[in-house]
């Protein structure tokens, strides 16, 4: 039997996605063969509340400061998940202590934090990667491999995004996601972008300019005092941009699409690519089949097809059975944990730090796209 090598896990930020890891290290076992096992063992959060709900689980280390987590030696990785205006200031201080870590989207408040962070990393020998789970489902690693098949053809259109509906209800409190001082000016593109931006770069597909469609619809929230606060950052965003990839000999359309506000879907993350000869399309909507397209004696075809259980690192699960958001966290950190550990092989891995500077630069023309109503190159 395969012996792990365990490695001690330290979480910054101890809301939603902090506490879905510690849970979800508690399921490594449905894993097989992985070469290591993760074990939480500090926690940082400037919440009282927020550190109880770890220690009472077992976590021994427990700190208000996050500078203190870091120059713990009972801590080889960190997955950091703050909001995004504490991204550069943690990030950095991360790769100062010599720490491997996990690293939120964006990656950075905007271009110029991402940028930095990424300058800090010349040079030094710390494994960074960046959280996107939604591709580590087995319809949308499917669906990268039908692109990557080649069955394809010429590509004609790419359409990818995330839709949820978080913010439909006008009464909800204001929270961060909707304050630029915490957000940034990018506000939903830094939310739930890399989503959108993860599959298409990651095939290779680049954008070379944008037009984009900011939407700010919600213009004003409520507080915890019910006092009216100004929502400064947009809910939803749609681009369409003009993309290149080494396999066309043209740029084609592609669009993401980001959305706060989107009736009728609760989280719903979907991948489309169609060509000449062949087309692909996955949705968490319907996250138990994909669906491919073809042509055949001159008639137009998409078939439906079921992956079932077939995941990235392999499980103890059987084929048969539903794979879901948890799920897919646990093979982004099966991935992760297992590209540090040089045995990932040719295994899908985790967002890169190139791929997010590049989101970032869409993310910064689509601003510019917005202000000026024009479409916009990008650098």
């Amino acid at each position: 039997m395969l012996t792990q090598k365990i490695v001690k896990v330290g979480i910054i930020g101890g809301g939603l996605m902090g506490r879905e890891l510690l849970v979800l290290a508690g399921r490594w076992d449905a894993l097989i063969e992985h070469p290591v096992r993760p074990v939480i063992t500090a926690i940082a959060d400037t919440s009282d509340s927020a550190r109880e709900f770890f220690t009472k689980a077992g976590v021994s280390e427990s700190y208000s400061d996050y500078k203190q987590l870091l120059e713990s030696k009972n801590v080889d990785v960190v997955y950091i998940a703050v909001p995004h205006n504490l991204h550069q200031e943690i990030y950095l201080a991360a790769i100062n202590a010599g720490k491997d870590f996990l690293a939120e989207k964006p990656f950075g408040i905007d271009l110029n934090a991402a940028q930095s962070i990424s300058d800090a990393l010349v040079g030094k020998k710390n494994f960074v990667r960046v959280s996107s789970e939604f591709p580590f489902y087995p319809g949308a690693q499917a669906a990268l491999k039908e692109v990557k098949s080649g069955r394809l053809g010429e590509i004609v259109e790419v359409r990818s995004g995330l839709l949820h509906s978080s913010d439909i209800d006008p009464l909800k409190l204001i929270n961060w996601k909707r304050q630029k001082k915490f957000c940034g000016e990018i506000g939903v593109l830094g939310d739930l972008g890399m989503h959108a931006a993860h599959i298409p770069l990651r095939l290779g597909f680049r954008p070379t300019s944008v037009f984009a469609i900011l939407d700010d619809i919600i213009t004003h929230r409520p507080d915890a005092k019910g006092e009216s606060i100004v929502c400064d950052t947009f809910d939803n965003a749609v681009l369409a941009l003009r993309a290149k990839s080494s396999e066309s000999i043209r740029e084609f359309p592609m669009f993401w699409e980001m959305k706060r506000i989107a009736p009728g879907e609760i989280n719903t993350f979907y991948f489309t690519a169609t060509g000449l000869t062949g087309g692909v399309r996955f949705s968490t909507r319907n996250p138990a089949v994909y669906q491919t397209f073809t042509l055949k004696d001159g008639k137009q075809i998409w078939s439906e097809i079921q992956p079932g259980y077939n995941t990235n690192w392999p499980v103890v699960t059987g084929h048969i059975f539903e794979f879901g958001f948890l799920d897919a966290l646990l093979q982004m950190w099966a991935s992760f944990l297992a590209e540090r550990e040089g045995s990932l092989g040719d295994r899908f891995a985790c967002a890169s730090v190139a791929e997010v500077l590049d989101s970032h630069k869409v993310f910064a023309a689509a601003l510019n796209s917005h202000q000026s109503r024009g479409q916009v190159l990008i650098a």
